[in-house]
């Protein structure tokens, strides 16, 4: 059953997926068993470009659910995307600000509500040369260990030869295949029975979401993800790197 929309999502839903199913073909791998029918859960996912949240988008809408973004705060300094992003149930994070515990509470109370939130728990496009996913954020486990919610994880792959990482030109022809393979969602029941709620504790949890989405990405592309993950902290933030030089 088809999660009840507001406006502003009908007006989203009649502008994106036209445009998305007559520029793409799509292939979505194990939806139907995985997706949550009803209840609040969270989906964490890799980033390979910009244009992932409509392609996910799309995965999340055609499964019965509308998917709930956790979304950069810059999005809703416009009055009216910001109006329209808020009216569509968006969530705008402020990083590195003392308002950045606020998108967390909003995370939470939406889950709680019985909604879908969608988080890479990347942050930003993988850095990684070969766009394996990097090592993640610690958003989508807190969130999950808070409230005992699912974490459906999705490996998701395509998106970025419509719309390579950092670039402003879309190739939209030929159409190119997306493929969202989702995965059982990921176990944290023993962690989220531990208190206190240690660094540790949530950083294994991290872990696990990481790794189940790169389970399933290597499935899609039939090859094994390196054993180390990307970490800008430890490698660098390469595209910063070639823009300077």
């Amino acid at each position: 059953m088809q999660e009840k929309r507001n406006w502003a999502i009908g007006v989203a839903v009649v502008i994106i997926k036209p445009t998305l199913l007559a520029t793409t073909k799509r292939e979505w791998i194990n939806g139907d068993k995985n997706f949550p029918a009803d209840g609040g859960f969270v989906i964490a996912l890799n980033h390979v470009s910009h244009l992932d949240p409509l392609t996910t988008a799309l995965v999340v809408y055609d499964h019965g659910r509308i998917p709930r973004y956790l979304a950069k705060s810059g999005l809703f300094n416009n009055k009216v995307l910001g109006f329209f992003l808020r009216s569509a149930g968006q969530i705008p994070v402020y990083r590195e600000t003392t308002s950045a515990a606020g998108a967390f509470s909003a995370a939470v109370g939406a889950v709680r509500r019985g909604e879908c939130v969608i988080i890479y728990p990347e942050a930003t496009i993988t850095r990684d040369p070969d766009l394996w996913p990097m090592r993640g954020k610690s958003g989508a486990a807190r969130i999950a260990l808070e409230t005992g919610c699912p974490v459906v994880p999705i490996g998701q792959w395509g998106a970025q030869e419509i719309l390579p990482p950092y670039t402003k030109k879309p190739f939209l022809f030929p159409r190119k295949k997306i493929v969202a393979r989702v995965g059982p969602p990921v176990d944290l029941s023993d962690l989220a029975a531990k208190q206190p709620r240690t660094p540790a504790i949530i950083a294994e949890a991290t872990d696990r979401i990481m790794a189940a989405i790169t389970a399933e990405i290597e499935h899609i592309r039939g090859m094994e993800a390196p054993d180390e993950r990307y970490d800008m902290r430890i490698h660098g933030d390469r595209f910063k790197r070639k823009n300077a030089s």
